[in-house]
């Protein structure tokens, strides 16, 4: 279904009724929904999975509780994870196969990116050239 969102013609600059398509939730993941999602391959609780970011990171990556509550309830409602288990405000969550598909395309991606990236400017990063 078509969603109808206010915009603006560039050529009288008057708002109108535009039939536009939303950007479709979660076809790109940022590094921290990309993380979340990979470390629930396995049972994890909130606390666990913000250490395990920052682990798997070298805390390169860090995500607050409150981005983690606000992602771990949109990605159930999305069906990309499950709550396995809750004991007292503590809750556990594990991938499904949706979220496991939206990491393979996600990481797909990524690689297409950097695949983009060596071909135009080759491998030799380290040195800072592209030649």
């Amino acid at each position: 279904m078509l969603k109808i969102f206010r915009c603006y013609t560039m050529q009288d600059n008057k708002e109108q009724e535009c039939d536009v398509m939303p950007r479709e939730k979660f076809r790109t993941l940022t590094e921290q929904m990309f993380y979340i999602l990979m470390c629930l391959r396995t049972e994890m609780c909130g606390m666990d999975i913000m250490e395990q970011v920052a682990a798997m990171t070298g805390g390169r990556v860090q995500v607050g509780p409150g981005t983690l509550y606000n992602l771990l309830e949109q990605f159930v409602e999305a069906g990309m994870i499950r709550e396995t288990r809750a004991e007292g405000r503590r809750r556990s969550y594990i991938l499904t196969a949706k979220g496991r598909e939206a990491l393979e395309a996600e990481y797909i991606r990524l690689r297409a990116l950097a695949g983009d990236y060596e071909s135009v400017f080759g491998r030799d990063i380290a040195a800072g050239r592209g030649d």
